[in-house]
């Protein structure tokens, strides 16, 4: 219905942050193949409904390359290791101001600057050259 009436619409799949007592807790979505296949049926789900993009959140990179190739919108990961159109981080997680839990797919960009500003630049940077999110931050 929103995609109808041409409002803006991005997809949600993987670890949903809502969700994550319903989930357990923070854990990888789509490992097993029964729920990969639906992570993908709902991918492809969401883009025929008319949604533009879609975030993968927390799933292994197989998986994330998988949904990627199968779609032609844009497909935005965080946790989905550098196989995705694009990456997003959490601006605390990207800080070191998590309170708490850190996700493995997190990378305190200001440890390494000391600065606010240049840490942007650096994740900027990090990521257009393939170097941010590393094995190390990904999930298989």
């Amino acid at each position: 219905m929103l995609a109808q009436r041409a409002v803006p619409v991005c997809g949600h799949l993987g670890l949903t942050p809502q969700s994550v007592n319903i989930f357990g807790g923070y854990k990888v979505q789509g490992r097993d193949e029964a729920d990969a296949e639906q992570l993908l049926a709902d991918a492809l789900a969401l883009e025929e409904a008319g949604a533009q993009l879609i975030v993968l959140e927390c799933v292994p990179v197989s998986l994330a390359q998988r949904i990627t190739e199968a779609l032609t919108i844009p497909v935005i990961g965080i946790g989905a290791g550098n196989v995705t159109d694009g990456q997003i981080l959490v601006m605390h997680d990207a800080f070191g101001i998590t309170g708490g839990h850190i996700p493995k797919f997190a990378k305190n960009f200001l440890a390494e600057t000391g600065d606010i500003r240049a840490a942007i630049r650096h994740y900027i940077a990090e990521v257009e050259a393939g170097r941010y999110p590393a094995a190390e931050h990904s999930f298989q």
